[in-house]
């Protein structure tokens, strides 16, 4: 009865320490949403699948006066939804800007001793920001109920829209344009003291319906700044009205170029769907000329989108316009950037190019672009991004010069911003929730767009190695992957640089090119014009490989352990010949190689002769023996031995190979596969890759035996630095120590590097 109960009680510790071991690779199955008929077990759109629709008809006016936008809306919402709705939600995301938002409530002040003006100045602005709503009004003309929660506005209808109904209601409104340089933002305007002008980026700029679906019911969740927005797709018709001497380039295609544009304008535009090289459309020159003259004037450009989630414009007298066809298929689309004069040299140089080349990337590991245009327009603030069109910095220096930063940083965001089409205005995940979604799947992709641009380009983001510093650091400074946008530490790193990183691991490391390829592209074309969950992408990207990713997904997207995979211990074996002459030959280099003990060393010369050597009487038998020697009777032991062997056995006794067990310690706790490049004596070396399953019963500590026929020198650990290893010091076997090199200088503020300026000076 004892040993049964001891048996029991080991049993239970066994399976509890046993299941604490194999935490890091359970199955997701209690993290993801269960499948049903709307999202698959495989990841797809079930075959009941469903998602809302908003076409919008938009009039608005922009007041180059007052820096103000007017502007009136018919929303025909469709619901195609099992449910009957009670009130609609619709987002307000320019409340974020009244006085009174919680986005200025909730954000950490701190005040240094020197301060520069634009981060005093938000203290002292009194900017009325935020929609003013006149009206919200049914197709009758009858007012509609409203409430304005923040950032958030609830529409009462009279009687439930049925499932499989739709709804037209009216919206007017107003709201002051903010400065973008004061307080931040994704849209504003850039006033030009020099010409007195401005160039309008205007983005979040309507009432735009919140999606409904049956993953969160509504998706009311308030705006504070980082989360971004989950949007409904549909088709929109935007009139425009502007000074007659702007130029406005906009979400959609033009329907009234002729209104709009002079005849030679409209001939260029033909002309760069064909041409190799960006046409310039509207020159420096004609930009220039129209900033000296302001046009009482008015007149309105009109668009039209099908099948988007947003609808953004820029809209200025300054916009310099070039742009150039890329053919898929037998459709063209247009690559265009409109910038002022103060983005040249850099802009007419490079941004039309940078949209080219990410269209192509993109399209190659996802689909095919299917929009008719993809814009670049030249704005003071980080970049943003919109159906068809987005906001991108990189402004050279006054006199045309610029910094590699400048100018890669330029590059880099405008393929960013152009891939955020891909994610997630086409596969259109919830950013409101889950930003890594959009930033983090986009980064890797501009990654790979970088890296076709120009060899050893330097990115920011994608490389193992350059997210190591972050994994490695603070945790209590670190948040998971699976955070909520708005409540994650390290925005940058967290949202962009990791997702992308741990994307990148996976393709060359984990699965490899061909597998991981597949799978995404199968994500990205089943979710094209969907709403797609994390859930929904982990289970495709398995389901299209054949590879089981549930540990990586939980140790790289749940939790904050970091990878730092050390060798711990190497021992090297080689098999017994039992050959005596061999056997005992080595015993005697060995005894000879081995190091002397202090005191026999000191009792050489301290000891001038011992006893034995002075008095051979006492020596017999035991001092003259030879335990290295190959007696007859060691002979006759060997024969007997190769008598009992099989013919293969005999075989193995041939081999002359070296046998080395390694052991390796996981101190991060990010399990991962071991990658080991074993370095020969010959100077040539071999690269051993072990998955990640190694870990699976031990998470802590693993060995593995390598056969080589040659020598070992020394071994090292993920020579590529292919993992995100954050401590390579205890990569190497033997232990080696990696230089650091530090200096002494004056503290001193450092400029941007620019040699450009430099040569110039010289």
């Amino acid at each position: 009865m004892n040993v049964t109960k001891f048996s029991m009680v080991g049993l239970i510790l066994l399976l509890s320490i046993n299941g604490f071991t194999q935490e890091k690779f359970k199955q997701l199955k209690e993290e993801l949403a269960t499948p049903n008929v709307y999202r698959t077990a495989s990841g797809a759109p079930g075959h009941e699948y469903w998602q809302q629709k908003a076409n919008y008809d938009i009039k608005l006016e922009l007041d180059d006066e007052k820096q103000k936008i007017t502007g009136e809306e018919t929303i025909t919402y469709f619901n195609n939804s099992p449910d009957a709705l009670s009130y609609l939600w619709v987002q307000l995301d320019q409340n974020m800007r009244a006085k009174d938002s919680d986005s200025k409530k909730i954000k950490q002040d701190n005040i240094s001793k020197r301060m520069y003006s634009l981060s005093v100045k938000p203290y002292y602005n009194e900017f009325d920001g935020g929609f003013k709503i006149g009206e919200v009004k049914d197709a009758k003309g009858q007012s509609l109920k409203y409430t304005i929660n923040k950032t958030m506005m609830r529409i009462d209808l009279p009687t439930p829209l049925k499932a499989g109904s739709n709804l037209k209601f009216s919206i007017k409104w107003w709201y002051n344009i903010n400065n973008a340089l004061i307080g931040g933002g994704r849209s504003g305007y850039e006033y030009f003291e020099e010409d007195d002008n401005y160039v309008y980026s205007i983005a979040q700029f309507f009432p735009r319906m919140a999606v409904y679906n049956e993953v969160e019911g509504w998706q009311n969740k308030q705006f504070l700044g980082s989360g971004e927005f989950a949007l409904t797709f549909g088709d929109y018709k935007v009139s425009i009205t502007v000074p007659s001497d702007h130029i406005v380039a906009s979400t959609g295609e033009l329907q009234n170029p002729k209104a709009v544009l002079s005849k030679d304008q409209i001939k260029r535009f033909n002309q760069a769907k064909t041409a190799k090289e960006p046409v310039i459309i509207i020159s420096q020159a004609e930009a220039e000329e129209k900033e000296k003259t302001k046009s009482k004037k008015k007149s309105t450009w009109v668009y039209h989108a099908k099948n988007v989630r947003d609808f953004a414009f820029v809209s200025s007298r300054k916009l310099i316009w070039d742009a150039m066809g890329v053919k898929f298929g037998n459709r063209t689309v247009m690559a265009m950037s409109y910038y002022p004069k103060e983005g040249n040299p850099l802009w007419g140089k490079y941004s039309t190019k940078a949209v080219v080349q990410t269209l192509k990337t993109y399209s190659k590991h996802t689909f095919d672009y299917p929009y008719p245009v993809a814009i670049s327009t030249h704005a003071v603030f980080t970049g943003m991004e919109y159906p068809m069109i987005c906001f991108n910095f990189g402004r050279p220096e006054k006199d045309g010069t610029y910094s590699p930063r400048t100018k890669y940083g330029m590059i880099g965001v405008i393929i960013h911003e152009v891939g955020h089409n891909y994610f997630p205005m086409i596969v259109n995940s919830d950013e409101r929730q889950w930003t890594w979604m959009d930033e983090g799947l986009n980064s890797f992709l501009q990654y790979l767009t970088e890296q076709q641009w120009e060899a050893d380009y330097p990115s920011r983001r994608g490389p193992a190695w350059k997210i190591t510093d972050y994994m490695g650091g603070d945790k209590e400074n670190i948040s998971p992957i699976m955070t909520n946008s708005e409540s994650i530490h390290q925005f940058g790193n967290n949202a962009y640089g990791k997702p992308a990183t741990a994307l990148n691991i996976l393709r060359e490391s984990v699965m490899g090119r061909e597998l991981f390829d597949f799978a995404f592209k199968t994500y990205s074309q089943r979710w094209m014009f969907k709403h797609p969950t994390p859930a929904d992408f982990f289970r495709t990207m398995e389901d299209a490989s054949g590879v089981d990713l549930d540990w990586y997904w939980r140790g790289w997207f749940y939790t904050t352990d970091h990878v730092d995979i050390g060798l711990k211990d190497v021992k090297w074996f080689k098999l017994s010949t039992k050959n005596p002459v061999i056997e005992k030959g080595l015993a005697r280099k060995k005894a000879e190689k081995k190091a002397k003990y202090i005191t026999d060393l000191r009792n050489e010369t301290a000891i001038d002769k011992t006893l034995i050597e002075k008095d051979e009487s006492l020596v017999d038998f035991y001092n003259e023996y030879d335990k290295f020697e190959v007696t007859e009777l060691d002979k006759k032991s060997y024969e007997r031995y190769l008598k009992s062997l099989s013919d293969d056995e005999k075989e193995l006794l041939k081999k002359d190979d070296n046998f080395y067990e390694v052991t390796f310690e996981n101190i991060g706790g990010l399990v991962m596969p071991i990658i080991v490049q074993l370095n020969f004596k010959d100077g040539t070396s071999r690269i051993e890759r072990i998955p990640a399953e190694i870990w699976r019963f031990d998470d802590k500590e693993v060995s593995k035996v390598f056969v080589a026929d040659k020598e070992v020198e020394s071994i090292t650990i993920d020579p590529n630095l292919e993992t995100a290893d954050v401590e390579t010091n205890n990569n190497h076997y033997p232990p080696k120590a990696e230089m650091t090199r530090f200096e002494i200088y004056k503290y001193r503020k450092r400029a941007k590097e620019n040699q450009m300026q430099k040569s110039k000076k010289k």
